[in-house]
């Protein structure tokens, strides 16, 4: 081999070595990230105990905000005690609220449920809005079997329809099915009120069967 293609062939060993290099390095991460919805356990949406079909009962039963005094992580924590706790504990007052202050340590949010569920939330260098909103999310949000799953649709019924969804066909007359269309009966608007020349219409008609049958009982008497 002359220079050129001892050259060219290092190269080329050099980038595959590269290459496998870097897939050995993206591989393992790529096939967790692959693989770890299948872990997730797979549910439908619904609320506990049929919460909210009568009175509404708030999930959410106590809630810990942990925070330093001293701390920057803690500034947005700090803010929201200073400036939201009171109006978050007259507007929920069935919700128990616990101020927990811990040295050197960050901003974290405990959340217990009724079912015995517990969520943490951390809120290290939050803002006083971003930790409204997340402590706003815990009271309004529901713990149970579809808590943290994979959902498998979007909406759910204990109680399945026999017929099928609705269509627009679905109480119409069976000779729909064999019409043709477009057809001037089956276009027109229904549940219409009638207009005053449909009215007179009709009266007309109506003036025109009654002088018919006064005539023939006339010449039946004649």
């Amino acid at each position: 081999f002359d220079l050129q293609q001892c050259c060219v062939i290092t190269s080329v060993l050099a980038c595959s070595k590269q290459k496998n290099k870097v897939l050995h390095r993206i591989s393992p991460a790529a096939g967790i990230m692959s693989n770890s919805h299948l872990f997730l356990k797979s549910a439908f949406p619904r609320a506990p105990l049929a919460n909210g079909v009568g009175r509404y009962v708030c999930q959410l039963q106590r809630i810990t905000l942990k925070y330093c005094k001293n701390h920057g992580s803690s500034k947005g924590m700090r803010e929201f005690l200073e400036n939201d706790l009171v109006d978050f504990s007259r507007a929920n007052p069935g919700v128990v609220v616990y101020v927990k202050p811990r040295r050197h340590r960050t901003a974290v949010m405990s959340a217990e449920y009724l079912d015995g569920d517990r969520q943490w939330v951390n809120c290290g260098n939050s803002t006083r809005d971003e930790i409204r909103k997340w402590v706003e999310v815990l009271r309004t949000q529901a713990t149970g079997p579809a808590g943290g799953a994979r959902l498998r649709k979007l909406w759910h019924t204990d109680v399945p329809s026999v017929q099928g969804p609705w269509t627009p066909f679905t109480h119409q007359h069976p000779s729909t099915n064999v019409a043709q269309f477009p057809s001037e009966e089956l276009g027109r608007v229904q549940g219409q009120p009638q207009t005053a020349t449909e009215v007179l219409l009709e009266m007309f008609k109506a003036q025109q069967l009654e002088g018919g049958n006064k005539s023939g009982k006339t010449e039946g008497s004649s």
